[in-house]
């Protein structure tokens, strides 16, 4: 581990960053076999705002299945199961944390996949309910029953009434931590709490919803850019999806070794 003298956050999207998918919630609608067109394009037309979009996709989980049993939340968990992953997305996490970085998941994606990513670089802390934090179910299945040393900030569903047997319903209303163009605000949170500056700061994203992001970071980087508007806005575009190069830039951005 590197002798920092002033600590260092690295912010990482999570869909087609760290997943190698278009969306964690597209990937539950394919389990489920359902579309969310309808929403999509009305948030797209300026019909509906961010907050409405999440509690109609919540709506058409929770509606999925009208003739039969409900969706409830141990089956949205293990619709998550068999996420598909990007090349190198653990050995990254752990040689920045190995260096002393701060490492933070910052995504308007589903937060169950998050958690399980969060909860596989488990600290000596035993699980605690904290800001940025994952669940107690998780750091048990995952991480031992410690907390995370990853900091997590997602989208997602609630947890409604209990159906007796250790399940849950789904909630009305969605979890909303990240707004769409609301990531630079995270980003200025975190290094708030933390103590980082923003040159100190690096970011990995690959839309126009991490512009925010990027102009809250010192080293901004577009990885597997999903149109050109993020890249203007980037120090490094990798177009190539493998996360070992974008380990390559931190690293030598900070003047740390390579790690193989």
């Amino acid at each position: 581990m590197s002798d920092m003298a002033e600590p260092r956050l690295v912010c990482l999207d999570m869909d087609r960053v760290l997943v190698d998918h278009l969306s964690t919630w597209q990937f539950v609608y394919d389990g489920l076999g359902i579309s969310n067109d309808e929403s999509f394009e009305l948030y797209n037309q300026g019909l509906l705002d961010e907050w409405d979009w999440i509690k109609l996709d919540i709506a058409l989980i929770k509606e999925s299945r009208k003739d039969g049993p409900p969706v409830l939340d141990s089956e949205l968990r293990g619709l998550m199961e068999g996420m598909p992953m990007m090349t190198y997305w653990k050995e990254l996490i752990g040689n920045l944390l190995d260096e002393g970085f701060h490492v933070a998941i910052v995504s308007g994606g589903l937060q169950q996949t998050a958690r399980d990513i969060a909860a596989q670089f488990p600290s000596e802390i035993p699980w605690r309910r904290r800001w940025g934090g994952i669940d107690r179910f998780t750091a048990h299945r995952f991480g031992q029953g410690n907390d995370t040393r990853l900091h997590v900030f997602t989208n997602g569903w609630l947890l409604g009434l209990p159906t007796g047997d250790g399940d849950h319903h789904l909630a009305d209303f969605g979890r909303y931590q990240v707004q769409m163009d609301g990531k630079g605000s995270v980003v200025k949170m975190l290094q708030r709490r933390l103590g980082v500056t923003k040159e100190n700061t690096a970011s990995v994203g690959d839309s126009a919803g991490d512009i925010s992001m990027f102009q809250q970071s010192g080293l901004p980087i577009c990885f597997n850019p999903w149109d050109d508007r993020p890249k203007k806005h980037a120090l490094h575009i990798v177009e190539e999806k493998h996360l070992k190069h974008v380990q390559d830039i931190i690293f030598e951005h900070y003047g740390l070794s390579p790690t193989v």
